[in-house]
């Protein structure tokens, strides 16, 4: 099945796939949301066609506004079921709330982080080589600390910012036991 034939018949609308995600953002201006209600039914009709199944507890939608006195739109459906509206959803790995804050990806980030940080002390623990620790961190906790940071970083506030330094102080306090040739980025 060739997914490329779907596509959006509005230039404000974009259809994003990814393996078997499918993501519709769609710019309402002016509270003429026609455009965007028009591509989620030509979706649906397209997956319908295509034999494809829509699973409706998987389909969210979230709306990000910045207006004062928002009106309240109604709820999409998908084949006469309504869509549940959240206020973030995950996005290709990063948590996206409604008011792009990021505190939800950062506290995220910050959980991985800390139950990686148990594997780091075991092996500091069982005397793994300092170079194999350092691959570890890398390739596990940094990775998971730096994923699409040039994405969410900029936006983040003060707060945000202070959880990914002290993620990145603890992580540092776990491997000062190192040689300093071994030692990771310096945090910021």
């Amino acid at each position: 099945m060739l997914t490329q034939y779907c596509v959006p018949s509005y230039s404000t609308n974009h259809i994003i796939k990814f393996a078997d995600d499918t993501t519709v953002v769609g710019l309402i201006t002016k509270n003429n949301e026609a455009n965007y209600r028009t591509e989620m039914s030509r979706l649906v009709q397209w997956c319908h066609n295509s034999n494809l199944f829509l699973n409706k507890g998987k389909t969210k939608e979230i709306v990000i506004n910045f207006r004062r006195g928002l009106p309240q739109h109604p709820l999409p459906t998908i084949n006469s079921a309504a869509v549940e509206r959240v206020n973030s959803t995950k996005f290709l790995g990063v948590h996206i709330s409604e008011d792009l804050s990021w505190m939800t990806n950062t506290t995220s980030l910050a959980k991985k982080d800390h139950s990686c940080l148990y594997f780091l002390r075991k092996l500091r623990k069982a005397q793994v080589p300092p170079p194999i620790m350092c691959s570890f961190y890398r390739d596990t906790i940094e990775s998971i600390l730096t994923s699409c940071i040039t994405v969410w970083y900029g936006g983040c506030t003060a707060s945000c910012q202070k959880t990914n330094s002290e993620c990145s102080q603890q992580d540092h306090l776990c491997l000062s036991a190192l040689p300093c040739g071994y030692l990771p980025h310096p945090p910021h």
